[in-house]
């Protein structure tokens, strides 16, 4: 959307309940919905098997990992509106806040009681994940504040990506302790850190992603990597992360026995990325960069899948 199509959002927004229209723009739940469900249910089945259990998870740790999770990016989301609400203003003035569908102060009450939700929830599942849950909110504190230099990071866009990429393998260990935790243990169980790894990168490989396009689509004042690095660079940056994220799967695949079945996936979805990436740079249509977001979710479906639910479901079946 740009500044021409301001007028006909504000029609549509008048016909359509505003907090509708909000998710669909900014969070949409349809798109959203199944990548968290994948993410962290298989977070909850990876832990299973780190434990040695070939059994399917109780069913309340796997509703309070879902939903969480989901508060989780919720909360990405608002903290976002916060920070870029000057830019957006400037820039963006199509965006839902500047245009006055929400507000900053209606989202820090969603926001609250977000936060109030996952807080019950850890209680009816098990009080000692109140501990990890703290993290996670410390953590989204400090991105919400830009980790109080924003400025510095700003001219940092490599250090800007990964300091806020670290939230992926927190909420990641929050919801494989909605396994851990209520089996009695205090610490993780024994070969977590690679499929955190595996998180923290397929964070990057999203973010990168969603923020290739084609010169056509860019922005003024959006600060896209294909901006900031030339289109090249960007697509290169993003493939490598994606190999590196599949070399911390196929590590953490290693501590359940199911290495080779997870190379062979995420062998091939990258081989798609390659393909789809040199289509790109050989023509850079407008809207062509948005295959680089939809290649990202097919990526985190595969790689998740194929850590938790697949793994588990050919044990019990």
């Amino acid at each position: 959307m740009n500044t021409q199509e301001l007028p006909r959002a504000k029609a549509e927004a008048e016909q359509t309940p505003r907090w509708w229209t909000y998710q669909k723009e900014r969070f949409p739940l349809l798109a959203h919905g199944p990548l968290v469900l994948a993410f962290s249910s298989s977070a909850v089945c990876f832990s299973r098997l780190l434990r040695g259990e070939n059994s399917w998870p109780e069913w309340r740790g796997l509703v309070v990992a879902f939903v969480t999770c989901l508060l989780f990016f919720l909360g990405l989301r608002i903290a976002d509106e916060f920070k870029d609400f000057q830019e957006d203003s400037r820039y963006r003035p199509y965006r839902p806040v500047p245009r006055g569908l929400v507000t900053l102060r209606e989202l820090g009450w969603v926001g609250a009681g977000a936060a109030l939700i996952q807080l019950a929830l850890a209680l009816w599942l098990a009080p000692f994940l109140i501990i990890v849950l703290l993290a996670g909110w410390a953590y989204l504190a400090l991105m919400s504040h830009e980790f109080f230099a924003r400025d510095w990071l700003k001219a940092r866009p490599i250090t800007y990506l990964w300091t806020h990429m670290f939230i992926m393998p927190i909420v990641d260990l929050y919801a494989t302790a909605c396994d851990w935790v209520p089996a009695g243990l205090k610490l993780p169980p024994n070969g977590l850190v690679w499929f955190l790894a595996a998180s923290f990168f397929n964070g990057i490989v999203i973010e990168i992603g969603r923020k290739i396009r084609a010169p056509a689509d860019e922005e003024t004042g959006v600060q896209t990597y294909s901006v900031l690095w030339g289109r090249p660079t960007a697509i290169a940056a993003w493939l490598g992360v994606m190999t590196a994220t599949a070399t911390c799967a196929v590590l953490a695949a290693t501590k359940i026995n199911f290495a080779i079945p997870v190379a062979v996936a995420t062998g091939t979805v990258l081989a798609l990325a390659a393909v789809a990436a040199t289509g790109f740079l050989r023509d850079a249509k407008a809207g062509g960069g948005k295959r680089f977001e939809v290649v990202a979710g097919v990526w985190t479906l595969v790689l998740y899948l194929s850590l938790g639910l697949a793994p588990l479901a050919l044990r019990v079946l």
